[in-house]
């Protein structure tokens, strides 16, 4: 069965667009002839455990507090035609996503897939700290997942995660959501479902 492999960060908005745009794919290809694996990226590796305050964050990234709510709206207004709904007066915290990756990696097999996109609605529609143990183990647990809390109260996997998002940066992967099949990578970006379709197609 072939293998889709989507390089993503849980705080990435254009990663939570790429998955709406690939699950219309999958629609159109046969969701059941295509494995999908998410791997990880850090958008701030060097992000403190207890992430920081979202604003102060936005302003020193993109040069002030105007400039991220123009940024914001570009995506809500993307996200919208997706189907989506970005609520950013919500978020009030930019996570370190570490744990939320040892939880997604924790979660491989079929429930992977569901719970990149409960991440994703936490933390982009309802503004939850995808950082916080807690939260993430209430979100694994909404999806059926056991045992989460006593997995992210260790450190289990974190060395993994954290080398392969090295991995990928010296592989030249500098942009996320990145999509490979079998194992190379077709292209970088949320673009739409049947450009999709086309370039899995013409990779298989």
């Amino acid at each position: 069965m072939p293998r889709i492999d989507v390089i993503s960060d849980a705080i990435c908005p254009w990663c939570w667009v790429g998955k709406r745009h690939l699950d219309a794919a999958l629609e159109t290809l046969g969701r059941d002839g295509y494995e999908v694996h998410w791997r990880p990226f850090q958008l701030n590796p060097d992000m403190p455990e207890e992430g920081v305050d979202r604003s102060a964050y936005r302003a020193a990234k993109f040069g002030s507090v105007e400039r991220g709510r123009e940024l914001d709206a570009r995506v809500a207004a993307m996200g919208a035609e997706a189907g989506l709904e970005f609520r950013h007066d919500r978020m009030t915290r930019t996570p370190n996503t570490v744990r939320a990756h040892r939880l997604i990696r924790f979660a491989e097999g079929p429930r992977q897939h569901a719970l990149v996109e409960a991440l994703f609605r936490a933390y982009f529609a309802e503004g939850q700290d995808i950082g916080d143990t807690a939260v993430l183990a209430a979100i694994a647990e909404a999806q059926g997942i056991e045992g989460a809390a006593e997995f992210l109260a260790g450190n289990a996997l974190d060395a993994e995660i954290r080398a392969e998002d090295a991995g990928f940066r010296r592989l030249g992967i500098s942009g996320v959501p990145s999509f490979a099949l079998d194992g190379q990578v077709l292209w970088s970006g949320a673009m739409p479902a049947a450009q999709m379709v086309e370039a899995l197609r013409a990779g298989a």
